[in-house]
């Protein structure tokens, strides 16, 4: 038969992964795929870089437009990270008459819809699945099996880096740094880990199965992002003496008819499945009005999970399930959209740390703001002031649970909490899971 003639753009962990599948594995991609798939070009940067991969004879190429202007390739594996000139590349492709599969959650995250209209409007598609959750099939799982639902809610560990860290910090009682160490040691964080640790990567991934659950286009800007990276250890033992473990959560959720969005250190009970996810896995729990609740987990990066994503698209490419999928995505403007919920308006019950001075009225000063801002708390727990260093009396952490209240009297009741001079440092909050 035919072979569907690929060009991949990008040639890193994920990209070797998939050429190592494609090239090893060929008579069984064949038979899934219903005819060979042919590794045609590889665009990267620097021919001369060593690989521990082998690619046939005049395969590689530094020129994109080697892929572009082919008109044998019928479909392009697009692996870039970030914007630009991602976008500009997805844009060619797609003008030179090319289905695209993509990775690159960055791009999808800012530019998403305009990519996905301007796909449709020129008979293209354009296949993503490894953009959010690594191995996971989440987006097919909200695309297809799940389509005769209205989707109500999604509550997600997105981000295996900081699941890992805050995993270890738990189970070995270390600190943040040297777990971060550790993490970036092994792979699992970056050099610069800061995109993992602040929320950013999860709030991306969230952005865009938003656009696929709810069908509406949302910014970064337009809900709050909290990342794990001013977390101590001493927050996690709180949680667990209360009866909760803490994960980074991203949301969203129909409420009141309009949408509530969030990424932030969660308090998860223990009893809950969010609770047991560890290590570097991710999770997925959606909500349908039909099926109720769903659960998917797995690796949420890597090498092979994620190949693992992209050759499903290229497979389902070849046979032309992911053509008649994105035909059927509900894009901005095409069905009912929702309001985003404005960010004040969010309610939760929240965890509070502050790092006090052991002087009287401390305590009081807190409650009094709290209170001023209509705060109910829930629950106090301070431990025994600890023994005085070298002269100095160092700060007794203060833990507080409220009740339900709202983000915005949350966030003035922070604004003159951390004006206090009793306080060594800001307060730590986090949100707890219902």
């Amino acid at each position: 038969m035919k072979p569907l003639k690929i060009g991949m753009i990008g040639f890193g962990t994920v990209g070797g992964g998939v050429a190592k599948i494609l090239l090893g594995e060929a008579e069984r991609i064949t038979r899934r795929a219903g005819r060979p798939i042919e590794l045609r070009r590889v665009a990267v940067r620097d021919l001369n870089k060593a690989r521990d991969i082998d690619l046939p004879p005049g395969v590689l190429t530094d020129r994109i437009a080697d892929i572009v202007d082919d008109p044998e390739i019928e479909l392009a594996v697009q692996l870039m990270g970030g914007t630009d000139p991602a976008r500009e590349v997805m844009l060619s492709l797609l003008s030179a008459g090319k289905d695209v599969v993509t990775a690159n959650k960055a791009l999808l995250c800012e530019h998403g819809a305009e990519l996905f209209a301007h796909a449709r409007e020129l008979g293209r598609s354009i296949a993503f699945e490894a953009s959010v959750a690594g191995g996971i099939p989440i987006i097919a799982n909200v695309c297809c099996a799940l389509a005769g639902n209205q989707i109500t809610s999604l509550s997600a560990i997105l981000n295996g880096t900081s699941n890992f860290i805050l995993t270890e910090m738990a189970d070995k009682e270390e600190s943040y740094g040297d777990v971060l160490r550790r993490a970036q040691e092994l792979g699992y964080a970056e050099a610069d880990p800061a995109m993992d640790v602040d929320g950013t990567d999860a709030a991306q991934k969230l952005v865009i199965l938003t656009l696929l659950a709810f069908g509406t286009a949302v910014s970064l800007s337009q809900f709050p992002c909290t990342g794990i990276d001013s977390l101590e250890l001493d927050d996690l033992k709180c949680a667990d003496e209360l009866g909760y473990v803490v994960k980074l959560l991203a949301v969203a959720r129909l409420h009141d008819g309009k949408l509530e969005l969030h990424v932030s250190p969660t308090l998860v009970r223990k009893h809950l499945p969010l609770a047991d996810v560890q290590g570097a896995f991710n999770a997925v729990k959606v909500t349908g009005d039909a099926v109720g609740e769903t659960w998917f987990s797995g690796q949420g990066a890597g090498q092979l999970p994620t190949a693992s994503a992209v050759l499903a698209d290229i497979i389902d490419m070849a046979v032309g399930r992911a053509q008649l999928t994105f035909k059927t995505l509900v894009l901005p403007g095409e069905g009912a959209e929702y309001e985003v919920q404005p960010i004040d308006d969010i309610v939760s019950k929240f965890y509070l740390r502050f790092n006090a001075l052991d002087r009287p009225h401390v305590l009081a000063d807190i409650t009094d703001i709290l209170g001023r801002n209509g705060i109910s708390i829930a629950s106090v727990v301070q431990h025994e002031s600890p023994e005085v260093q070298n002269g100095k009396e160092p700060p007794v952490p203060v833990f507080i649970m409220t009740h339900r209240t709202t983000e915005g009297k949350m966030r003035a009741a922070e604004a003159e909490l951390n004006r206090l001079d009793s306080l060594h440092s800001p307060c730590v909050r986090m949100s707890v899971a219902e």
